[in-house]
């Protein structure tokens, strides 16, 4: 789904990229992630990638739609920072459904917790290699009584300065140790043993979601290679599994 940007709403000053709340066409309000901030369109491809892996296996994820802005979208805005942000990033951005009214998660929402559920997470970021998902920052918001998935910019993080991505599938992944769902989890294993099918099944259809304008020259085909690698191993599961507190 492709939205234009009308409004500028305010900034969201949380995230080191400066998203921001923006009103779309639709009437629909988004969290934008910008295509000129710092991580560049590596960090959008990581965000729908694996947000859309994530929604094929039953996790809760905002909407995710393209925005299209244009310059003038920041004449109005007397922030000098954002209006250069604004006008490096005319084309193609994503957008994130707002969620009205969600609450920020924290230790008790954590305990009560399924920790079938709270393993298929873990299991996911470890997968995904999705280093911002800590007690400091948890990238889980609550909403409508369910817990949701939000901004994984920083998944995949290998593939910035990777020359070959799934060359480096096997490689372990010691931050998963950091985990802020990983003392609540049940046993990663037994998910990779659940999941593992349904995430190769899924991750060309997500990869498929991913604006051909934001990926490097080699296409989502490292991508794909190296997810499917990596499942493949599975030394991942048993690595979480090693470390839970």
């Amino acid at each position: 789904m492709s939205v234009t940007a009308t409004r500028y709403v305010t900034p969201l000053r949380e995230g080191g990229s400066l998203p921001g709340l923006v009103e779309a066409d639709d009437d629909g309000l988004y969290v934008v992630k910008f295509r000129g901030a710092g991580q560049g369109t590596k960090a959008l491809v990581a965000e729908v990638l694996v947000g859309e892996l994530a929604r094929a296996l039953g996790l809760p994820v905002p909407e995710l739609v393209v925005v299209e802005v244009q310059a003038a979208l920041g004449a109005a805005e007397p922030d000098p920072e954002i209006q250069d942000l604004i006008n490096a990033s005319t084309g193609a951005n994503l957008g994130v459904d707002f969620l009205p009214g969600a609450l920020a998660f924290d230790e008790t929402t954590a305990r009560d917790l399924d920790p079938e559920w709270a393993a298929g997470v873990v299991w996911l970021d470890a997968l995904t290699t999705n280093v911002d998902r800590t007690p400091r920052n948890p990238n889980l918001l609550v909403w409508h009584g369910r817990t949701w998935l939000i901004d994984h910019g920083a998944a995949l993080y290998l593939q910035h300065g990777a020359d070959d991505l799934p060359a480096l599938a096997e490689r372990p992944f010691p931050s998963i140790a950091d985990h802020v769902l990983l003392p609540h989890a049940g046993s990663i294993a037994a998910v990779h043993e659940r999941l593992a099918d349904a995430a190769a099944a899924a991750i060309e259809g997500a990869a498929a979601a991913v604006p051909e304008a934001w990926l490097p020259a080699g296409g989502s085909a490292p991508y794909v290679e190296y997810l499917r690698r990596r499942l493949a191993w599975g030394g991942f599961a048993a690595e979480a599994d090693g470390v839970r507190p």
